[in-house]
């Protein structure tokens, strides 16, 4: 029979929420072995090694492997512990601000997918937005032949030195003008921008007519047209700027013609003459 206090290896994997095979090949490779054997050879552990078994998991899960996990309990001092503890907290950390980011990443996304769920791609509807956060980019400089690439790459040259700290793997939308917009130029956007929870500047809170069609990057002045003639002809004026985004894009759909586009123009009811 055991000693008062100690567990069967049973007992003990299930207060260390581990198995009994895992215990087993610990005790095979010298890593955590019990502190008895019965006269059966059942094997026995004590109380305060589940601290040691909890330890030794938690450095595993952070890929740290068995052997080296045994050097350091053979080498174990108060101020080596303290130094691995430290370094331990440091990539939890890290690891959690990737985890966030990713979780920031994949809701962006989600939202978009499920925002055009139910839309009829052969209507133009007037909707009121609320304001949505988002990383803007300065505006684009066409200037000696330069083309909607060099601009992009602007966009995310700038991004990375302004916001070191931001995640630039967003998809990135276009935004035009007012000014162009009453011109009806929508041959280049004037700026850049993608949606972020952290970002400081804001898409403006506004109605805005929205139209959609489907199609590859860039094939969009005949749905700009469309959304312009029903400005015009249901008793609305623009009153801000122009989003363009693809809600459906090539991180879901495997052909272009397949593409969601969406534009999104600030408008406002005309004032009666």
């Amino acid at each position: 029979m055991p000693e008062s206090g100690l567990l069967s290896i049973s007992d003990f994997a299930e207060l260390s929420r581990t198995t009994r095979d895992t215990l087993l090949h610990y005790d095979r490779i010298g890593l955590l072995s019990p502190v008895l054997r019965g006269e059966n050879n059942y094997r026995y552990y004590s109380v305060s090694q589940l601290a040691i078994v909890n330890v030794i998991r938690t450095f595993q899960q952070l890929g740290m492997s068995l052997e080296d996990i045994a050097g350091l309990r053979d080498r174990r001092t108060p101020e080596l512990a303290d130094s691995v503890f430290k370094q331990q907290i440091e990539e939890i950390d890290k690891k959690i601000k990737e985890w966030v980011n990713a979780r920031k990443l994949l809701l962006t996304l989600q939202k978009a997918i499920s925002s055009v769920s139910y839309v009829d791609e052969r209507e133009i509807t007037v909707e009121f937005l609320s304001a949505e956060a988002i990383v803007l980019g300065r505006l684009n400089d066409y200037s000696r032949e330069r083309s909607d690439y060099d601009t992009l790459l602007s966009f995310y040259r700038d991004v990375s030195n302004n916001y070191p700290g931001f995640d630039l793997n967003y998809p990135v939308w276009a935004m035009y003008s007012r000014d162009k917009l009453e011109r009806k130029d929508w041959s280049n956007p004037d700026r850049y921008y993608f949606y972020n929870p952290d970002g400081y500047e804001r898409r403006p809170a506004s109605l805005y007519a929205i139209g959609y069609k489907r199609g590859g990057y860039g094939i969009n002045s005949d749905l700009f047209e469309r959304i312009s003639d029903y400005i015009d002809e249901n008793g609305y004026e623009i009153s801000g700027d122009a989003f363009e985004e693809y809600p459906i894009n090539e991180i879901c759909a495997i052909d272009d013609k397949d593409y969601l586009i969406r534009i999104m123009i600030a408008v406002k009811k005309k004032e009666p003459l």
